[in-house]
């Protein structure tokens, strides 16, 4: 049996552009993909903390160091400039593969400059 699980986020990416006449994806910093271990070509989620949209489409490299999340094709619909985002990719993980998982977690302040890196998600309190 195989279980989905949460692989890498990015948290709390600025979109820095929205290009509707493309064919698709997220440009995402080469960076912060090789940082999450997103590969290129990856189904990723995204999920618009601005207006709660929350969509499918994949991974594509922009430039090292750019900083760059552009939101591309008809997605660009749901997120802009300026919105805050979380990217997801998640992955099917056997029973024996669960017990040594943790996810890649990146924390991104403004300028989707890196805060920190973790690789558990704080237990939320009551």
């Amino acid at each position: 049996m195989y279980t989905i699980m949460l692989k890498a986020k990015l948290h709390m990416a600025r979109v820095t552009h929205a290009v509707l006449n493309y064919e698709g994806s997220c440009a995402i910093d080469g960076d912060l993909l090789d940082l999450s271990g997103i590969r290129e070509n990856e189904q990723i989620q995204i999920y618009n903390v601005e207006n709660g949209q929350r969509f499918t489409t994949y991974a594509i490299r922009a430039e090292e160091g750019s900083q760059v999340i552009s939101i591309n094709g008809a997605a660009a619909h749901l997120a802009g400039p300026g919105d805050r985002v979380i990217i997801c990719s998640y992955a099917h993980y056997s029973d024996a593969e669960l017990d040594n998982h943790q996810p890649a977690l990146v924390y991104l302040k403004e300028g989707n400059d890196i805060s920190h890196t973790s690789n558990a998600i704080p237990v939320q309190l009551a």
